[in-house]
């Protein structure tokens, strides 16, 4: 198995999936393994087909795995559904309770328990969960204590009985499993040592964290799936550190709010999915003129409209990059790991302020809602700069009325000053102003104030925004942004092992966009191929866009609400090659 192993349950919405997959992978985590949880669900509160995998693995991984050695099944739709990723000699563990459960094709292992009427002896039959959790512990090893911190931390504000008759329903399952079957599958090798700060984190989580450290104090936001986690997370700990969280009426009002407290002086940020960016666009477009700092986390999912509101997509990236009216500097960054979820959030606020522009940091429901176990986050690394942002000593000897907001300058990021400071200037407006912000129509001053605020991203440096793995001179070089550099990194690896010489480009910085780092890795690779979860190729765009080679740039793409394999894209590269073209 390759020092891994995949572990999938399913079932109806409302019975339970989610809590089966986080308390195993909890337990995995604290045992010291490395886990990769993700979650495929429907956009309704009760029934639809559901499922939680997770891939068990020796090492940090930033993918849930094409491969499934064990599936627990609740009912017959979650055979149907995904018995085609059990590898040969995999196991399947369905509910027998009813007997309608019918083993899949193939030669996978199928053990009917009944998992059901085991868990009414335990006490209630909505602890099949956990008769399921005991049966996986037989089959790969573990025992129910190993458990017990885990279900004492879920359960023990119900009290001891309910602690007791869940760690019961866990060793029912396990005995029957061992007395009545002898198959079984090893976990991979455990870790000899594990960090003291190892993590088990979404993507959303780190970015909420991100942002505290940065020093964010208010977020103004309408939950909208798959953005609400942010939401949740930074209601249980804002208020801690003095902030506060407020629930707007709509996504309009949320991004004024938070462009207010940022003009304020107060850094502040909104979190939102495609429908509610959309509504954000002329807070965005008044952000740039009056050069008053804001941060958008976008957790994109697939669209247009309503979309499918629980499935993951890149298909924002055009908005992000162009959505408002008029032209406005902004910054637009698409981590590519969790880790870098809680760094560029904490960039995100540094950048807004340094540059005086909205920041927009896109992820995605893929990155945004997968747990993942990581090492560390380099929360000792942590800093803080706010740009221009004048002090009092700065104004003193400023004459009321003197103090230039929107002073032409060079590097075209004038000094800021918030309300309350003696011989600052307050004025904010949407209309185009002179340099102290008052409202005009000159045509010279126009253009000295548009060609102001353009340059303020010329001297970008503060991010590369591209990280590279193999040669310029590459047989194929895959290109990718956001969340899908776990799987291209694994696709890579495949590929290398067939002899192709395979280059990585992932680019986490898409504006201002960083051409003179990537085109070299354009340029001598015999194929590109751009890996986006989209039906059109924006990253691909993009790059034509900027860097020309359009004979030698092919797209992989997908769009159906699923998150990437390995194979996907391995099995486009070997058709590009094995045609030698890029149609």
């Amino acid at each position: 198995m390759n020092g891994e192993l995949g572990w999938k349950v399913g079932g109806e919405q409302g019975e339970g999936i989610d809590s089966t997959g986080e308390i195993f992978a909890w337990t995995l985590h604290r045992l010291g393994y490395y886990a990769f949880a993700y979650r495929h669900f429907m956009s309704r509160v009760k029934g639809g087909h559901t499922n939680y995998k997770i891939r068990i693995t020796d090492r940090a991984v930033g993918h849930h795995g094409d491969d499934l050695h064990i599936l627990v099944a609740f009912d017959q739709e979650t055979v149907n559904v995904n018995w085609n990723e059990l590898v040969d000699g995999g196991i399947v563990v369905a509910d027998g309770t009813s007997g309608k459960i019918q083993p899949p094709p193939g030669s996978a292992h199928f053990c009917s328990i009944p998992l059901t009427g085991l868990a009414k002896e335990a006490g209630s039959a909505i602890m099949k969960n956990m008769v399921a959790v005991g049966v996986t512990a037989a089959i790969v090893g573990l025992t129910p204590e190993d458990f017990l911190s885990v279900i004492e931390d879920r359960f023990k504000k119900k009290g001891q009985a309910v602690v007791d008759s869940n760690l019961s329903a866990v060793r029912i399952g396990y005995d029957y499993y061992n007395q009545h079957f002898s198959h079984h599958l090893q976990l991979p090798a455990r870790p000899a040592a594990v960090p003291s700060n190892h993590l088990y984190i979404s993507g959303n989580e780190a970015t909420a964290l991100g942002a505290l450290a940065a020093g964010c104090r208010v977020l103004a936001a309408y939950p909208i799936t798959p953005a609400t986690e942010i939401m949740y997370w930074l209601v249980k700990y804002l208020p801690e550190y003095g902030g506060v969280v407020v629930q707007a009426e709509d996504e309009i009002a949320a991004v004024n709010m938070a462009l207010g407290a940022n003009y304020a002086g107060t850094r502040a940020m909104t979190s939102t999915s495609g429908p509610g960016f959309s509504l954000m666009m002329e807070t965005l477009g008044l952000a740039g003129i009056s050069e008053t700092p804001l941060v958008i986390v976008d957790v994109q999912r697939s669209g247009p409209s309503t979309g499918l509101p629980t499935k993951t997509e890149q298909s924002d990236l055009y908005e992000a990059l162009y959505g408002s009216h008029g032209e406005i500097p902004r910054i637009v960054l698409t981590p590519t790991t969790v880790e870098e979820c809680f760094r560029y959030a904490v960039e995100a606020f540094n950048l807004a302020e340094i540059y005086q522009c909205p920041v927009i940091l896109a992820s995605d429901l893929y990155m945004g809602m997968s747990k993942g176990s990581i090492d560390s986050l380099e929360t000792s690394k942590v800093q803080i700069t706010r740009g221009k942002l004048v002090t009092q000593s700065d104004l003193e000897g400023v004459s009321r009325g003197e103090f230039k907001r929107y002073e032409v300058n060079e590097d075209g990021i004038s000094p800021r000053a918030i309300p309350g400071q003696r011989g600052g200037r307050f004025i904010a407006i949407g209309n185009e102003h002179d340099e102290f912000g008052s409202e005009m129509e000159d045509q010279a001053m126009r253009v000295l104030q548009m060609d102001k605020r353009a340059r303020k991203l010329s001297a970008f440096h503060e991010l590369s925004g591209v990280t590279v793995d193999g040669p310029e001179d590459a047989q194929i070089t895959l290109v990718g942004f956001g969340s899908t550099r776990g799987v291209i990194d694994e696709a890579r690896a495949v590929l290398m092992q067939q002899g192709i010489r395979v280059a990585h480009v992932q680019v986490s910085v898409v504006a201002p966009f960083p051409a003179d780092l990537i085109r070299p890795y354009i340029a001598g690779a015999e194929t590109v191929l751009v890996v986006e979860v989209n039906s059109r190729g924006q990253l691909a765009d993009l790059l034509r866009l900027k860097l020309g080679y359009h004979d030698r740039i092919a797209s992989c793409l997908k769009y159906d609400g699923d998150p990437l394999l390995v194979k996907d894209i391995v099995k486009r590269v070997e058709e590009v090659i094995s045609v030698g073209s890029i149609n």
